[in-house]
């Protein structure tokens, strides 16, 4: 009986163990479930079903969109900033580059032409003259490109721009041309009559194209506006590899003028004046009595090659003078071409200004004669007079038909007589 009440005893406190474990579970799972709900809705379950609620939580996503806004704004003022120094950052690596290439530019020349060398004995050194010529660029202008390769010997020829209003001093330079038994030689057509007038006496003739941005002034401009085009038109016979005889139209030839060339400088060029001084250059000393002691100023004075005929090599030197004269005569209309040409060969790189780094000759002024020195001083001398230049350019006097047709009797046919009639300069009228 004692060991049925024990174990009896026993299973009443097991059960009541149970129940007890049983509720503190219960109170467990409760607290932490409210414990959770505190969390989720800190102002109270019901609360999430309240407009008070739904209010906080449009203001929020009013909130976030507006600093969203504002992120993208400032986003892309970084891509704008970055942008900008992108820019910033390529200039400044151009201005390097450039720099770099301006400080070894001469280095590069001598290598380019030539290894390096020692200097040698004093009177035995001699710089460089002779630039490399450009490689062909035949697409520049295929059809040009055909042309030259029919007309022109050893990569050179004689080019001249005509218009119908030199249509007579023209047929004298053709038949002079022909009667030397020249074969490289071509004629710019700037319009369609001199187009014509060619092909009919079987003188090699390129027209441009129409809508040539230069086609009114070939058409109607006078002897200075045409003059002026030839820089433009020249570029294309130079980037296709030509050296180019530029000839103006008044001029006799008498002599195949490509048997004296020297060909070891950009550009080769008769010149304006008429005697050893003003032809290759003098020393002109400038007196100023105001200075005293100083008053003799020594200057360097030579008289201008003349852009009417003038021989060039396909150089980047060259083809930069080219540049630098249309450029110039673009911007500066009322400017003389020759001026011009004489001013960017010559003038030397100072504060301000790069010069041009060519090579130049003068060529022998009594074999590429102007009107001047024929008129004023060979005409008159026995033993001048029978020396045969290899050109005459009537270049200084405005009737130059007539005087063009007086040097091809004087010169072709003999007639010692036919200089005679003309003055010096030209205040004689026809």
């Amino acid at each position: 009986m004692i060991g049925g009440r024990r174990e009896g005893g026993l299973m009443r406190k097991a059960s009541q163990s149970v129940v007890k474990s049983r509720i503190l579970i219960a109170v467990a799972i409760g607290i932490s479930i409210g414990c959770l709900f505190a969390f989720l809705y800190p102002h109270g379950f019901l609360s999430f079903y309240s407009p008070a609620f739904h209010s906080q939580v449009l203001s929020s996503k009013c909130e976030s969109s507006h600093r969203l806004n504002e992120l993208k704004a400032e986003y892309a003022a970084e891509l704008e900033k970055n942008e900008e120094l992108r820019r910033q950052v390529k200039e400044l690596t151009e201005k390097v580059r450039l720099a770099e290439q301006k400080k070894d530019h001469a280095q590069k020349q001598v290598e380019a032409l030539g290894k390096w060398s020692k200097a040698g004995p004093s009177g035995t050194v001699k710089g460089l003259r002779t630039n490399p010529t450009v490689i062909p660029d035949e697409p520049v202008n295929p059809r040009l490109a055909v042309i030259l390769e029919a007309v022109a010997v050893g990569r050179e020829l004689i080019v001249a721009l005509a218009n119908w209003n030199v249509k007579e001093s023209l047929e004298i330079w053709f038949t002079n041309i022909k009667r030397v038994g020249i074969t490289n030689y071509l004629v710019v057509a700037l319009d369609d009559k001199i187009t014509e007038f060619c092909k009919s006496n079987n003188v090699p003739v390129y027209t441009r194209d129409a809508n040539d941005g230069t086609a009114s002034i070939g058409r109607t401009g006078n002897n200075h506006a045409v003059s002026g085009l030839k820089f433009l038109i020249l570029r294309e016979f130079l980037q296709l590899g030509y050296s180019v005889l530029l000839s103006d139209i008044d001029i006799v030839y008498l002599q195949n003028p490509f048997d004296y060339l020297y060909r070891d400088s950009d550009v080769e060029s008769m010149t304006d004046g008429h005697d050893n001084m003003t032809a290759y250059g003098f020393d002109d000393v400038f007196d100023e009595p105001a200075m005293g002691w100083a008053r003799y100023a020594h200057t360097m004075r030579i008289w201008v090659y003349n852009s009417g005929f003038f021989y060039i090599r396909p150089t980047i030197p060259s083809i930069e003078l080219l540049d630098r004269v249309a450029g110039r005569l673009a911007k500066e209309p009322k400017s003389w071409d020759q001026a011009v040409f004489n001013e960017e060969l010559f003038f030397p790189s100072h504060l301000g200004y790069e010069g041009l780094h060519a090579a130049r000759r003068t060529m022998d002024f009594y074999l590429f004669m102007n009107s001047k020195v024929l008129f004023k001083t060979v005409r008159k001398d026995d033993r001048l007079s029978k020396l045969k230049p290899v050109i005459v350019h009537v270049n200084y006097h405005p009737n130059k038909l007539q005087r063009m047709k007086a040097v091809v009797e004087f010169y072709v046919d003999g007639n010692r007589d036919a200089l005679k009639p003309f003055p010096d300069g030209s205040e004689w009228e026809w």
